[in-house]
């Protein structure tokens, strides 16, 4: 039988709406679509870099829990809600992801809080779960 479990941030917004910050199913890691939002104090800051980079280290927390990291990082997803904020972004993007090179999409959209300025999801594959 796969193996199949959730991992939960503590952000209000999984317990609100009914989702898990990432799934584990087998070698597969499914992260959710993860914003700036520090979820220990439920604060986003304004700027969209600095929002990228704590996305990053709110996935980068779900990956580890899930036995893996951003090396096992196979597919990722930009979701902006301002294509000009895309591009400040990328160094920040380049240093987590590089080495892995994953497929990747940006998408221009609305996000659910106007405070949100950047959402990252991602998809692993754990080579040694």
């Amino acid at each position: 039988m796969t193996e199949r479990r959730a991992i939960l941030s503590g952000s209000a917004f999984e317990e609100n709406i009914g989702y898990a910050r990432a799934v584990v199913d087998g070698d597969w890691v499914h992260v959710s679509g993860t914003t700036g939002f520090d979820y220990t104090t439920m604060t986003i800051p304004d700027d969209v870099v600095e929002q990228a980079e704590q996305c990053l280290q709110n996935i980068g927390a779900a990956l580890a829990e899930a036995g893996c990291g951003f090396a096992d990082v196979v597919r990722v997803r930009y979701m902006l809600p301002d294509r000009a904020d895309f591009e400040p972004c990328w160094p920040v993007l380049r240093r987590h992801f590089a080495a892995a090179r994953p497929a990747a999409t940006m998408i221009v959209c609305g996000l659910a809080d106007p405070r949100m300025r950047i959402e990252i999801e991602v998809t692993a594959r754990r080579r040694n779960p």
